[in-house]
């Protein structure tokens, strides 16, 4: 077990957290078996070649090698190659060690009794861990269909533009409802891009798609009610999740835990006009995932619980809603670097990320 808590003190390092737990003991000793877990600790985030762990481990390189790509198949460690050389490297637990084995999927773990697992543990501390404080690691973007009317329409929040900026682009499993099948939303909705995307299609676990077919899906889960949640920074996306709010793990820490911080809303909220509503009250009943819009004699959007999410305004079939700017709409920081250093200082880990996570 000394060796299973060591490997956790790493990861708790990544902005995502990895709180103790029994609940992820018994998630790292399945994802992580005996022959597997003393090269695991030879590993950080920071990416490092096989001669390098094989140097830190003092075990020769053909087991190093055939351990590493034992787990990269289990998709349980990140591979990439750079300069014609491959390297190395620890997943966080989210994005990674809980979503990519789903998105796997193939058979060689027992997936139904982790999603049990991962939802204790969502319960026990994943959810609060990983929330801001205050600053969150994901935020809404509002589905492209909501902002057709609004004139001050910020390129970051823009799913085109989001779209475009992707050099390569796959679409996979969600992994929330592959674990939970709590409801009958689409799986194969979860887009990744560069580096992520590249690693997943070269395990077979997701596949290539263009730009037309990114926003396709987009389209998709706009009319299937699901939630984007995007990176909460305004360069260039690793993942985009569409999230359903009965199964979602980011979506959950807000309705379910309370958290104030799981995730930003957009910079919009949606704002009802009461003469052309007819109360057919599709928007309260159907879309809202967060229950956000009250019927109670008129319907009224509470904008302070409002995501921004557009799926009210997209369904509405009198076109009486429409998205407006907030008066002080949240701005992400400008990449992704300089989000996760905001939020280790705002966590009080940086140090500690520096030290392990880093070495």
């Amino acid at each position: 077990m000394k060796d299973y808590e060591e490997l956790r003190l790493i990861l708790d390092t990544h902005i995502s957290r990895a709180p103790a737990s029994p609940y992820l003991s018994e998630i790292l000793e399945i994802l992580f078996p005996k022959g597997d877990i003393d090269v695991a600790l030879g590993l950080s985030f920071r990416a490092k070649n096989v001669v390098e762990i094989s140097a830190d481990l003092d075990l020769p390189v053909e087991e190093v090698t055939s351990r590493l790509e034992a787990m990269v198949n289990r998709a349980v460690i990140h591979r990439r190659e750079k300069n014609g050389e491959m390297l190395f490297s620890l997943l966080p637990v989210i994005p990674g060690l809980f979503e990519f084995p789903y998105m796997k999927n193939d058979g060689s773990l027992d997936l139904d009794h982790l999603g049990e697992l991962w939802e204790k543990y969502h319960h026990d501390a994943m959810s609060v861990a990983f929330s801001g404080n205050p600053t969150p690691a994901m935020r809404v973007f509002p589905v492209e269909a909501s902002l057709k009317e609004n004139s001050q329409v910020i390129v970051y929040e823009e799913a085109r533009k989001i779209i475009e900026k992707a050099d390569f682009i796959a679409v996979t499993r969600c992994a929330c409802r592959a674990s939970l099948n709590r409801c009958d939303g689409p799986l194969e909705v979860c887009l990744t891009f560069g580096g992520i995307a590249r690693f997943l299609t070269g395990l077979n676990s997701a596949r290539k798609i263009n730009h037309d077919e990114a926003i396709e899906i987009l389209k998709k889960s706009d009319e299937a009610g699901l939630v984007h949640n995007v990176e909460n920074h305004q360069d260039r996306p690793g993942i985009i999740c569409n999230c359903c709010s009965c199964c979602c793990t980011i979506l959950r820490g807000k309705t379910e835990l309370h958290h104030p911080h799981a995730f930003a809303p957009s910079s919009y909220s949606a704002r009802i006009d009461e003469d052309a509503c007819t109360g057919c009250l599709v928007c309260a009943d159907e879309r809202c995932p967060v229950g956000a819009i009250s019927t109670d004699g008129t319907v009224q959007v509470d904008e302070a619980e409002c995501i921004g999410c557009g799926l009210c305004v997209s369904a509405c079939p009198a076109e009486a809603i429409s998205m407006v700017t907030r008066k002080d709409a949240p701005v992400p920081p400008e990449n992704v670097m300089e989000m996760g250093k905001q939020i280790m200082i705002e966590k009080g880990i940086l140090e500690k990320f520096i030290g392990k996570g880093r070495k």
